[in-house]
């Protein structure tokens, strides 16, 4: 029962008593009952009044802050040193839509060089997003990571495998090719199926490989086109096709066409416990120097990956790569992945590799990769 209800009861009987209590003393006055009465009124006033309403904001300035780390351990069959244990990289998001106009995303790494031993600490990616332009357009500006086929834009960590193609790393290193500069893209009308249009100018990657940054006005170009198709409620198919020219390290220009294809099967029943994916890509490269005619290199990564159970994936990929600026010296891989994603907060995977080439004997690898994550978990791209 609330307190005004009680009060409302007990006011008549109080007053009677006050009453009969006046009566059967009348030296004393109704000082002392007038100021038990206003008491009473007033408390019935408070709780009379509405309680304050609660205000809601609609737009939160906190960002969603989230944090992985990659723990590894490796082995390698050449070599003096042949095991090694570090962690390999932690990652920093800070993600947030700014106002109705932009979104930023940024995110910090904190990764060991492996000549010093030492962490350092670098901005992977930061850059601001549009997302109120016409006609299907948007705008990035920043520091980011091209759109070159199915890699490069994913982070290593959301990636199948531990380790990168060979023919990804002779063109873009290690790091992929990740630069500064304007990102427009263009979300087609096309009503059968998706279709997107991305066209970005870049400063000019610093990581040596085949682009460079130069040292005059020379920037790097790209153009991707995306074509996505479902096929049926089960299997999607995704081609893409990319173009880039930019200076190399010769004080030249090196001209590049990739193709990517994707396939997944995920059936609309047990789509939990069993899929399949089949990705590759190829890259054609054309790099002009300053020694002698242009060079021409080819280079490819094929991987079929099957999830047998619900938490586990088996991944097969197959690695051929010639040398950017001698296609005499060709690399060609094998690599087997087993992961294990226990939620979509950690996975854990193991992967053995061979490798051999025309100039070199055959080497083997193995790593084993432990993956966790710490808050705000944005999704990657399907």
């Amino acid at each position: 029962m609330h307190l005004n209800s009680i009060l409302k009861i007990l006011l008549p009987v109080i007053l009677f008593i006050s009453n009969e209590t006046v009566a059967q003393n009348p030296a004393d006055s109704t000082g002392t009952d007038s100021t038990l009465l206003k008491q009473i009124e007033q408390q019935m006033q408070v709780n009379n009044q509405p309680a304050p309403q609660q205000t809601r904001s609609s737009l939160s300035f906190n960002p969603d802050i989230g944090f992985i780390g990659d723990f590894q351990g490796s082995y390698i069959s050449r070599g003096e040193k042949n095991f090694d244990l570090y962690l390999n990289e932690s990652e920093l998001s800070l993600q947030a839509v700014i106002d109705p106009y932009v979104r930023g995303d940024f995110f910090i790494s904190f990764g060991k060089d492996p000549e010093t031993n030492k962490y350092g600490v670098t901005v992977e990616e930061g850059y601001l997003t549009t997302l109120s332009l016409p006609a299907g357009l948007q705008l990035k500006a920043g520091k980011f990571k091209e759109a070159v086929g199915r890699i490069n834009p994913v982070h290593a960590h959301a990636l199948p495998f531990i380790d990168l193609p060979i023919a990804y790393v002779n063109y873009f290193s290690e790091e992929g090719l990740n630069d500064e500069g304007l990102s427009l893209s263009w979300l087609m009308p096309t009503k059968a199926f998706y279709q997107e249009l991305i066209f970005q100018t870049t400063a000019g990657y610093t990581e040596p490989a085949a682009f460079t940054r130069s040292a005059n006005n020379r920037l790097i170009y790209l153009a991707h086109l995306k074509n996505f198709f479902t096929i049926n409620d089960n299997a999607t198919l995704e081609v893409g096709l990319t173009g880039i020219t930019g200076p190399n390290d010769s004080s030249y220009v090196t001209n590049m066409a990739a193709a990517d294809l994707t396939y997944k099967y995920k059936p609309v029943q047990l789509n939990t416990y069993h899929s399949l994916t089949w990705q590759s890509e190829f890259f054609y490269s054309n790099a002009k120097n300053h020694s002698g005619p242009p060079q021409n290199s080819f280079g490819l990564y094929s991987f079929l990956q099957y999830q047998v159970a619900k938490r586990w994936f088996l991944t097969g990929r197959y690695d051929y790569a010639e040398k950017p600026y001698n296609k005499t010296i060709a690399d060609q891989a094998y690599s087997l992945t087993a992961g294990w994603n226990a939620t979509e907060f950690q996975k854990i995977e193991f992967e053995g590799k061979t490798t051999d080439n025309n100039m070199e004997d055959r080497f083997y690898q193995v790593w084993l990769r432990w993956i966790f994550v710490m808050g705000a978990h944005g999704a990657h791209q399907y």
